[in-house]
Formats: structure tokens, sequence, C-alpha cells
């Protein structure tokens, strides 16, 4: 299990976590999103102890990670995998994971295994490709046989081929009662790998449950010959929106805090015609992210002028 509460974070001046909270049961895997810059690495660093929050908690299976006795027996992390001795063998990273870890080096061998590095145990890592160190640092999180995984971009480097892979190994992982939480940029993979999603923008939480549901209805499509005079409507009613094509927009209704009625209602208030108002066409993660990021930025946008 993993639960972080309210975790904020600044470097200098610059805001770069504001209240993040997170909760990941065993049994999932959690799906962390956003653009670049938007938190998510800061976030997950905060979770492992490498950055230390100005603000907030978060603990795994009920401990802090600094206070775990052994972490890499209860937690395995996969946040950077070029951070490997270029000089050490596959097998050697392994041994001495294994030896740090307090678990028989005989998992090296079943390991090399799973990760399908049996061949390449004994080259160096200095000269595997990208899948390659990525296949061995996700060996690396298993080591330990943790009952929680954390992962920046696992799917790195891979082929279609190897994300196939790591989804079945990531999917059986958490059917055995794991707890997954990762964060990537490949939305497609994502949504055929996830149950439960938190999307992060400018540093806050603009989304988070079951993927199921916050698929379900992400947002409403507005369409008006007045797209000026609606963006000014929304903005006063603090309604999140993107613009589109075709003088239409799209209403973020993820937080259940906007429906139909109520811009329907403020269109009528600012006397804004409309010409089409419905439930947006679904279009899968790729389109619920970029109506949450876009959204936010906008708002952000207003909030600084």
């Amino acid at each position: 299990m993993i639960t972080a509460t309210a975790l904020t974070k600044s470097y200098g001046n610059a805001p770069v976590v504001r209240n993040v909270s997170l909760h990941c049961e065993p049994g999932t895997i959690t799906g962390f999103l956003g653009p670049n810059g938007a938190g998510k690495s800061t976030t997950l660093r905060m979770i492992v102890g490498l950055a230390r929050p100005d603000q907030g908690t978060s603990t795994i299976c009920g401990r802090p990670f600094v206070d775990l006795p052994n972490p890499t027996r209860v937690v395995g992390t996969l946040l950077d995998p070029s951070a490997m001795h270029a000089g050490r063998t596959g097998r050697a990273t392994l041994t001495i994971a294994a030896r740090m870890a307090g678990v028989p080096t005989t998992r090296v061998e079943h390991l090399l295994d799973v990760v399908g590095l049996a061949d390449a145990a004994d080259r160096r890592v200095g000269g595997y490709s990208l899948g390659m160190r990525q296949r061995l640092g996700i060996a690396q999180t298993l080591v330990g046989e943790p009952a929680v995984l954390i992962l920046d971009e696992p799917a790195n480097g891979l082929d279609p081929e190897g994300i196939a892979w790591m989804r079945g190994l990531l999917r059986d992982f958490a059917d055995r009662g794991g707890t997954v939480l990762l964060s990537s940029h490949l939305l497609h993979e994502v949504q055929a790998t996830v149950d439960h999603l938190v999307v992060i923008s400018h540093g806050e939480v603009v989304a988070s449950g079951p993927l199921d549901e916050l698929l379900a209805s992400s947002s409403l499509l507005v369409r008006t010959p007045d797209p000026e005079a609606l963006a000014r409507a929304l903005r006063a009613a603090r309604i999140a929106y993107a613009p589109g094509p075709d003088q239409t927009f799209t209403v973020d209704v993820v937080d259940g805090r906007v429906t139909l009625e109520i811009v329907a209602r403020v269109a009528l208030e600012n006397r804004v015609l409309l010409t089409e108002l419905r439930q947006s066409d679904s279009g899968g993660l790729e389109e619920l992210f970029f109506s949450l990021t876009a959204g936010t930025a906008a708002h952000s946008q207003e909030a600084a002028a």
C-alpha cells in the first residue's frame, strides 16, 4: 500500500508540487500521469525518501520509507535505469543487489530468466541497449520480493514486445496482491495496464479515481457562434475548459462539479447562444489527459493575467 497526503515541495521560490495526495491499494496498478514538469518525478522521489517534502507525509505499507528497516524487501523502485555501474555485468549487478537485500543469490538466475537477460547476463551493462538496461532495472526492483513497486517511465526504451511483456509482469504482480505505482508518457499503454489513475498538472492533482469511472464521463462538448463570450462566462464561473476547433470547447466534468445543466445555465445567464451541448464522445485516455491538463493550463494562465 502507498499513501501520500498533501505532499508539497518548492525549489527556491518555485513551487513544484502542491498538496498532492494519492492512495494505492494492494492488488492494483495506479498510473501517475502529467505533462513534463508537472511534478511527477518529484512526487515519486518524496515518496521513496530521495527528496524531503516541505509539507505533507507519505508511507509505504504503513511506514515512512526512511523508517523501513530493509526497504528493498518492501518496495522496489525504478527511477533512473541509467544509474548503474557501466563496468559491471548484468549478473554482477543483480548479485550485489541480492546481497544488499539479504536474499539468496540463487534468486539472480531466476530474475535474469524473468526479464529475458539470461543470454546477456555476462555482458557489461555499459554495452546494454536502453531497453536492456530497463529490463535489468526491473529485475533489480524484484530482487527483494517486495510488496510494492514504484516505477518512473518503466516502458522507456522497450520495443512493443517488451512493453507487452512488462504489462503482463505488472498485471501478474498486482494479481498476486502487490501494489504498483507507475508514471508513463505512453497513454495508450497506461490505458491497457492500469486500474486507477492520478493525473497531475502544474504540481496539483486534477483527477484521481478508477480508470473506468474517469473515462466514462470525462468531458462535455460545447459549441457557440460567440466563443469569446463563452470563454469569459466559463472563466467567471471558474469552469475549466479547453478551446477546440470549429467554435467548440471541451469542459472537464471529472470532479462531478460541472454538469450539462450548469453549463447551460452559465450560458443563459450571460446571454451566450449555444448551438451544441452534449457529452463528449469518448476518445479514451488521451482525450481525458489533454482535457484535464489543457483546462488546468487555461486556468493558470488566466490567474497569472
